[in-house]
C-alpha cells in the first residue's frame, strides 16, 4: 500500500498477462478504481507508483482541482501525463 493523504492507503492489485502486468489501484474511501498496463520487466515499485499517480489524478479531477503535471504552455493533445 502507498500512503494516502488521509493516512488510509491504496489497494494495489497486480495481474500478469503474458508479457505485461495489469496494475489496478483502488481508493478505499471513494472506491474509485483505475488501471494501467505496463511491461513485465518494469519494477514493481514503478508500476505501483504510476497506478497511484493516475488514481490521484482522477480523484483530483473529480474534485474539480486539475493538478496535472503538464508543463505550462504545452498544447493539450489528450491523454494523461502521470
Amino acid at each position: 500500500m502507498t500512503a494516502h493523504s488521509k493516512g488510509e492507503g491504496y489497494i494495489i492489485e497486480m495481474i500478469p498477462v503474458g508479457n505485461v502486468v495489469k496494475v489496478s489501484a483502488i481508493d478505499p474511501v471513494t472506491l474509485r478504481e483505475v488501471s494501467i498496463v505496463g511491461p513485465k520487466t518494469a519494477s514493481k515499485m514503478d508500476l505501483q507508483q504510476t497506478a497511484v499517480r493516475k488514481l490521484q489524478y482522477v480523484l483530483n479531477k473529480e474534485k474539480g482541482s486539475n493538478n496535472n503535471t503538464r508543463p505550462a504552455g504545452s498544447a493539450s493533445k489528450g491523454g494523461i501525463i502521470v
